[in-house]
């Protein structure tokens, strides 16, 4: 098994990582990525998303909707587009795939596009209505889907996230992530190689309390 974290606390401003810029395909974590680049694509025309762009990105985040998620990734313009999207928000070591869930990516990059929606104050290229909608989003996960980071969140219910899984075809592995906000807490946890998505749930939410425990 391999398993990546970082964390970011934005009462503290502490930062720990761990194996930080291991790549790992993003299975649905990348879902984030592609709804921010569907609203600076928006930003760049100086309007809003349409109610049709709205109610798949609800879909894709908050249910993880697949079918939304390639319709806006083709939307926004493409594996090009998306990465170039990503390079706008500070990702250095993301690559897009023709498949979206197969996508490249860092615990440390997906940290850094946590920041860009949920720290107030970040030199983000999303603005404020931007960042209000993608955090609005993930704190509407559909039950069932509301694990991982927010094993961190102290029993309180402050969370929002996404969270990624991915049967792997070759071995039969399991990829299991959850990036998102507990508390205060930015977290992002990457993992590979567990034998059932159960194993991989209990090992990223014990990532995620240790994660979050280490710069509260």
């Amino acid at each position: 098994m391999n398993l990546s974290v970082a964390v970011y606390d934005m009462a503290t401003g502490r930062e720990a990582t761990s194996d930080a810029d291991r790549a790992y395909v993003s299975a649905s974590v990348v879902k984030v990525g592609v709804l921010a680049a569907l609203l600076l694509r928006a930003q760049d025309a100086a309007r809003w998303l349409t109610a049709e762009e709205e109610g798949m990105a609800a879909a894709m985040i908050e249910q993880s909707d697949n079918d939304a998620a390639t319709a806006l990734r083709t939307a926004v313009g493409g594996v090009a587009a998306l990465d170039a999207a990503h390079a706008r928000l500070g990702l250095t070591r993301t690559e897009g795939a023709a498949a979206w869930g197969l996508t490249r990516t860092t615990a440390r990059d997906q940290l850094t596009l946590l920041r860009a929606v949920f720290e107030d104050g970040a030199a983000s290229p999303l603005d404020a209505r931007s960042r209000r909608y993608v955090a609005g989003l993930m704190e509407r996960v559909v039950p069932g889907q509301d694990w991982g980071v927010s094993a961190a969140d102290g029993g309180s219910g402050d969370r929002a996230l996404k969270n990624g899984w991915l049967p792997r075809t070759d071995s039969g592995l399991w990829v299991i992530h959850s990036v998102g906000r507990a508390r205060s807490c930015l977290v992002a946890v990457l993992s590979d190689g567990h034998p059932t998505m159960e194993a991989g749930i209990a090992a990223v939410e014990e990532a995620a309390v240790r994660g979050a425990g280490a710069v509260a």
